[in-house]
């Protein structure tokens, strides 16, 4: 009986189309011949297949890879879904490899099309669809699928929250990213989001950080304040200018649980750089 049951799961796989692993599922593509030939790629041979770029992926909790192909005569549609720890670690390898030029849509989370590829995140997931063929129809076929795997996948549809908590004006559309590992260069700055700013003449950077607690808060903010010599005070909030001799002027303040760090503006813009973490830290 159990033989028999399990005869049965694996036949309505192979019709369905379904992947056993981690539930996921290769839809039908009308005309291509669906193969997946390749094996679910693990963080320790991940290197196998992008080579020199999985460092950036495995700081981002990449965790697995399920690639598939879509061939139709000698145009191929290519397919590759990659699992990271959770949603903001998505966002973070997905927002790496985006540009503000490219033709957004509303795929999953947030999707662009560009010259034959098609990336987007939805949830956990990042999706990379591209083809080498310029034909319209091999070009639809590909969007297609791209909006067929949207709707497969679970996870959320929408932005990671902390993105929102940045001030609109002079923010750059579609710049935002995630650092989730020295940031600044600093090994006890990690988990960071990242947004550009143009402002006039100035363009400078601000970057947000959540921490688990206050005293989690503080502790950074005391470490990061020694590496100029100063002291933070047994205080939940605070405000401090200083020069990073990697990163410049450095305007640093907290409150409660939040970090908010300025870049890029000279010290004497201490009220620009205060106009903007007033509005963060309410």
């Amino acid at each position: 009986m159990m033989k028999n049951k399990i005869l049965i799961g694996v036949l309505f796989a192979f019709i369905s189309g379904f992947v056993t692993a981690e539930d996921i599922q290769y839809p039908e593509l009308k005309g291509f011949k669906l193969i997946t030939k390749y094996p679910v790629y693990q963080p320790e041979n991940l290197w196998d297949f992008i080579n020199g770029a999985a460092e950036a992926y495995l700081a981002l909790g990449f965790e697995e890879l399920h690639v598939a192909e879509y061939k139709k005569g000698r145009n191929v549609i290519k397919l590759e879904i990659y699992r990271h720890s959770n949603h903001t670690m998505a966002f973070g390898i997905y927002s790496s490899e985006r540009s503000p030029s490219y033709n957004f849509t509303s795929l999953g989370a947030q999707g662009y099309i560009v010259d034959g590829s098609i990336n987007f995140f939805k949830g956990n997931y990042y999706i990379k669809i591209r083809t080498y063929s310029g034909k319209p129809k091999v070009l639809q076929s590909a969007e297609s699928l791209a909006y067929r795997v949207a709707d497969l996948l679970q996870g959320e549809t929408t932005m990671p929250s902390m993105v929102a908590e940045f001030p609109a004006e002079g923010k750059k559309i579609n710049e935002e990213t995630y650092i989730n590992e020295s940031v600044l260069g600093h090994r006890f700055l990690n988990a960071s989001f990242k947004a550009l700013y143009n402002v006039g003449p100035d363009n400078f950077s601000i970057f947000l950080m959540k921490m688990s607690s206050a005293p989690e808060a503080l502790k950074t903010a005391e470490e990061y304040l020694a590496t100029a010599g100063l002291e933070a005070g047994q205080s939940d909030e605070g405000k401090f200018v200083f020069a990073d001799g990697y990163n410049g002027t450095i305007f640093l303040s907290w409150k409660g649980n939040l970090i908010v760090i300025i870049t890029g503006l000279a010290k004497d813009q201490a009220d620009l750089a205060d106009k903007y973490t007033s509005q963060i830290l309410k």
